[in-house]
């Protein structure tokens, strides 16, 4: 059984006395009732090392925004996998729609940094999503679909099972809009059929997430749609309480 995964996405936001602070209060009330998901915080680079050494000791996880897929020299601006290896990371997302959207990131650079992600043990989460045109002309499943060929084209079936998949529609992230759990379930279930020659027919080893305004009032249905192992929370993880209240949604130990 796929244990669910609960993923922070600060952003650019949380300088780090606040990081601390936010860790303080979410570690207390993820002690006091834990959670049976996996936990993991991606915070801007400059707050990496505080999250990590805020969690010592417990289940909690630090991960990454995105990285550059070399491995050194001359990219001002830009950290590398193994930069964030020495700082425990566990995760990194790659290929967000801001990403895409904002920085020009193409499918092609996002494969490269999944591939690098595996090859040096790091977990990507690598996110897909359609916009709201593409899923008005019924263009969801085929965006998607390209989206992880080309992603995923760099690896073996067998490293296929360590990529985390966040279905993430871009009309949805930010707007307070979600999709609605019927939705990721079908988008979940279209991913791994997808992947099936890819990997084997090993889908079910991999984890999908949705991300898109996951909220405390809205977790509840993705927490219970079928092959939706968990969700990358964006605005609601700037808060220690209510980010611990979606965690909790998977059930408490």
């Amino acid at each position: 059984m796929r244990q669910p995964l609960v993923v922070a996405n600060w952003k650019m936001n949380m300088t780090s006395p606040e990081a601390k602070d936010y860790c303080q209060r979410l570690r207390e009330l993820l002690q006091e009732t834990p959670t049976l998901a996996e936990v993991v915080v991606c915070p801007p680079f400059t707050a990496i090392e505080t999250v990590r050494n805020a969690f010592l000791g417990s289940d909690l996880q630090v991960g990454a925004q995105n990285f550059y897929p070399a491995p050194k020299g001359a990219y001002t601006g830009e950290v590398s996998i193994s930069m964030l290896k020495a700082l425990d990371c566990r995760y990194v997302i790659v290929g967000h729609s801001e990403r895409r959207l904002r920085f020009g990131e193409t499918a092609e650079t996002i494969g490269e940094k999944v591939k690098v992600a595996i090859e040096n043990g790091i977990t990507p989460i690598l996110c897909v999503g359609e916009t709201m045109s593409e899923r008005s002309l019924g263009m969801t499943e085929k965006v998607i679909g390209q989206q992880l060929l080309t992603c995923l084209k760099h690896l073996q079936p067998e490293q296929l099972p360590q990529v985390v998949v966040a279905y993430e529609p871009l009309w949805a992230i930010g707007s307070g809009r979600s999709a609605t759990a019927k939705d990721a379930a079908q988008l979940a279930k279209y991913a791994r059929q997808r992947l099936q020659r890819l990997m084997n027919g090993n889908t079910e080893a991999m984890r999908i997430l949705y991300g898109g305004s996951v909220t405390p009032e809205n977790i509840q249905e993705f927490a219970a749609a079928e092959g939706v192992d968990g969700v990358l929370v964006g605005g609601a993880s700037l808060n220690a309480d209510k980010f611990a209240a979606i965690a909790r949604a998977y059930g408490v130990k």
